[in-house]
């Protein structure tokens, strides 16, 4: 067998260039970059080895360890899972600063792969500097906290040990079911160390990601419960867009006539005039969607882990004689609550489904009930997103502005706040993709990171940052980095004075504001921060504006422009779309005001409701 001597540094680089993938029949890298912060765990061997290969797997440089992450998870999500970024950083804070990065990448169900660097396999130098020593069990490491939150982990501390564990990652990686992120912690003195690696072992490799069918009896038992439907829908999740499952969800709903809803990720799966869009459903839908969870007794849930704002903690679902079909290529997923599973690729199983139920599909009557709905939820988002001159306009006055200056095919992000509810309202999709978020760990800080991954891989898209003061003032570096990479970003800075939607949960739970909005902090030199020229002194263009009709104007202004473009406004504090379902949050059982009562009181009819099961 022919070996090639190579340091482990340059064994690893020049594997992962060989890893290909095809997507679209077409033959792409798996790996079509780094994110790097280097210190004296990465530096000296793998950040060598990269400088060396930088034409074949480019590098980029990081402003934040998390930050460079979460944009590596965007991108990964924005290209459906299909392509997976590397972010490398040094031992000790280097390394646990990606510990949140890597658990949106958990949550979400999305590939990341991480190179941290470790400690000394040798341990001669102990205690190095920035190493955590357990005084029990010194094989313990900072990275150790990247078990709980990735898919797959190994520490590297014998240079041959890549040929068993870079593969097993990658594969880990691109399974449909098992999708997440992978951490090889690379002790620092293994990276130097040289071994005869196998030649077969650089050889390229072609990859597909894997579209398992589902067992016969499972989509003939389900499809036996859908004919016994009268009032079916469809629970459209994030799983159909990483299926390529949109024409055939399309033409499942068409042929057996039955109303789409979206969850969040799920979001833009079906455009807004698609005759059977019915929506968003659950704790941030309509109440349009949620009028129809209420009075179903069938839901087929494709591609969701069925989440609690999707669900409404398990309280939308009221008809007695409710049902659930699961379409998941994860067994985990398919099987929760009670449901009768399908386990298998989105894609393959709609058309098996739709084979088996024949010409069968739902009444008229009930797609007709939906499209009213639909008509009516629409109608309140027009009227309360419309054109404005109230002085202070709230979120949906200005999503609502952007949106009607903004091309079909622009993408909308979000991510945590209350931001995530007002824009999947108000920025109904016409056309597919057009709305990315991170919901699954509703990480605040993802909006500009995240918005940075999702330009990068449609450069040819307008991407849109919707971000609340509280995010910007966690997270902005990447305004930066989206400037001397050229990949320009709008970004529409909500300035509410603090954290308003966690404010509002806190009053709607019967507490006093405290601790949430600035001016009910301990903030005794509290001064107003000039988002605009913050912006601008990262090299961004940047405006203040102070009414829905100069920020109409604005956002025209920022479609122009060649770079990053960041629009700040004063947004309302205490006006929100109107919510149409309950989601369980903690709540006091002994109350010491009113309001504490009332809270308690529609906090035990929400659970009343609650759909039993596992």
């Amino acid at each position: 067998m022919k070996k090639i001597k190579l340091t482990c540094a340059h064994a690893i680089v020049k594997y992962l260039i060989a890893q290909k993938i095809l997507i679209s029949g077409k033959k792409e890298p798996l790996f079509p970059g780094v994110f790097g912060i280097f210190g004296h765990g990465n530096v000296a061997c793998l950040g060598q080895a990269l400088e060396e290969n930088q034409k074949d797997l480019p590098t980029y440089r990081g402003h934040h360890e998390q930050n460079m992450a979460l944009t590596g998870i965007a991108y990964a999500r924005a290209k459906r899972r299909q392509q997976i970024f590397i972010a490398t950083s040094s031992v000790g804070p280097g390394s646990t600063n990606m510990i949140t990065a890597a658990a949106v990448a958990m949550s979400n169900r999305l590939p990341i792969l991480f190179l941290p660097g470790d400690t000394y396999a040798n341990r001669m130098p102990d205690p190095v500097l920035q190493q955590v020593e357990h005084f029990n069990n010194p094989g313990i490491t900072a990275n150790d906290a990247f078990k709980s939150v990735t898919k797959y982990f190994d520490r590297i501390t014998r240079a041959e040990q890549i040929i068993q564990s870079f593969p097993n990652a990658i594969q880990t990686m691109l399974d449909p079911a098992d999708c997440g992120p992978a951490c090889i912690s690379l002790s620092q003195d293994v990276q130097g160390e040289t071994f005869e690696y196998p030649a077969e072992f650089f050889q390229e490799r072609i990859h597909t990601i894997r579209r398992p069918k589902a067992d016969d009896f499972q989509i003939k038992e389900a499809a036996e419960k859908i004919k016994l439907s009268k009032n079916p829908i469809i629970i459209s999740g994030g799983g159909v867009f990483y299926s390529d499952a949109m024409k055939e969800l399309s033409e499942f709903a068409i042929k057996h006539n039955i109303p789409v809803t979206q969850t969040v990720m799920g979001y833009s799966t079906m455009k807004r005039d698609h005759s059977h869009y019915a929506g968003q459903i659950g704790g941030l839908g309509g109440k349009n969607a949620n009028n129809l969870a209420k009075q179903t007794d069938l839901a087929i849930a494709v591609g969701t882990k069925l989440g609690d704002f999707t669900t409404g903690s398990w309280s939308i679902f009221e008809n007695e004689k409710f049902k659930l079909v699961t379409i998941n290529v994860s067994r985990f997923d398919a099987n929760k609550h009670l449901a009768q599973a399908v386990v298998g690729d989105a894609k393959v199983c709609l058309k098996e489904l739709s084979s088996a139920l024949g010409d069968w599909k739902a009444g008229d009557e009930w797609q007709k009930k939906s499209q009213f709905e639909l008509k009516s939820w629409n109608d309140y988002i027009e009227k309360q997103s419309g054109p404005t001159n109230q002085e202070i306009p709230s979120y949906a006055q200005v999503i609502g502005a952007v949106y009607r200056n903004s091309d079909p095919t622009d993408i909308a992000v979000t991510a945590a706040g209350g931001l995530v509810g007002e824009v999947i309202q108000v920025w109904r999709p016409r056309e597919l993709n057009t709305h990315e978020t991170e919901w699954g760990f509703s990480c605040m800080g993802y909006e500009i990171s995240g918005a940075l991954g999702i330009k990068m891989a449609n450069p040819d898209k307008e991407v849109i940052s919707f971000v609340g003061d509280g995010s910007y003032l966690l997270n902005n570096t990447d305004i930066y980095s989206s400037v001397i990479t050229n990949n320009k970003l709008i970004i529409i800075v909500c300035d509410n004075g603090g954290f308003a939607v966690i404010n509002r949960l806190q009053l709607f739970k019967g507490g006093k504001e405290f601790n949430n909005l600035f001016k009910t902090s301990k903030t005794p030199g509290l001064v107003s921060v000039d988002f605009a020229k913050h912006a601008e002194s990262m090299g961004a263009k940047s405006e203040e504006v102070n009414s829905i009709a100069d920020l109409e104007k604005a956002v025209l202004r920022a479609k122009k422009s060649k770079v990053t473009y960041v629009i700040s406004i004063k947004t309302h504090a205490y006006e929100w779309l109107e919510g149409s379902t309950y989601w369980e949050s903690p709540t006091l059982e002994i109350s010491t005001t009113k309001e504490n009562e009332n809270a308690l009181k529609i906090h035990k009819e929400g659970k009343f409701k609650q759909r039993q099961g596992v």
